[in-house]
């Protein structure tokens, strides 16, 4: 699949099979995700792999009942920010941590399509559960579960260019 075709064809789903992700594809999105543009290359985040049961179950909660986080997988990406403190100080710590988290995750969910694969952007969620869920210190800044879709995802209507661009000559 071309990478426009991977832009195309992503979706977001909210109905999973309990058909199982094999490694290789698990480590594939992973490695994506670790290959997106960070700041400096501090890769100021981290990836957590949730594949147990009743870790789900908790995040679900957490994610104010967002039942779809019960997939096979889910990615929790959380900002690493010490990383960064001290080349970029406070900018580097609360706005480059954060980005290079979401840029990962966005990658990550390329890889997900590019897999055969959907996910879903979860970020409603309540950082301090999460934190005591996935037993961390750091700032979760969202969640994508990722599985095997029973929808057939329709393709979204594109916004005009226009409606969204602002050229500046």
């Amino acid at each position: 699949m071309s990478f426009y075709d991977v832009v195309k064809n992503r979706r977001s789903v909210r109905t999973f099979t309990n058909k199982k992700i094999s490694e290789s594809k698990i480590n594939k999105i992973l490695k994506c995700a670790s290959m997106a543009p960070s700041a400096l290359g501090f890769q100021s985040y981290k990836i957590f792999v949730i594949k147990n049961k009743f870790m789900k179950e908790k995040l679900i909660k957490a994610t104010h009942d967002q039942t779809y986080v019960d997939t096979d997988t889910v990615l929790v990406f959380c900002v690493e920010p010490k990383k960064i403190r001290n080349t970029m100080g406070p900018k580097g710590e609360h706005l480059f941590a954060l980005q290079d988290a979401t840029i990962a995750a966005a990658y990550a969910q390329m890889a997900v399509t590019a897999e055969g694969l959907h996910s879903i952007w979860i970020g409603h969620l309540n950082e301090k559960m999460v934190k005591e869920i996935i037993k961390t210190k750091l700032r979760p800044v969202c969640i994508l579960p990722i599985g095997y879709s029973t929808e057939k995802p329709q393709h979204k209507d594109e916004k005009k260019l226009s409606v969204i661009v602002s050229k500046r000559k």
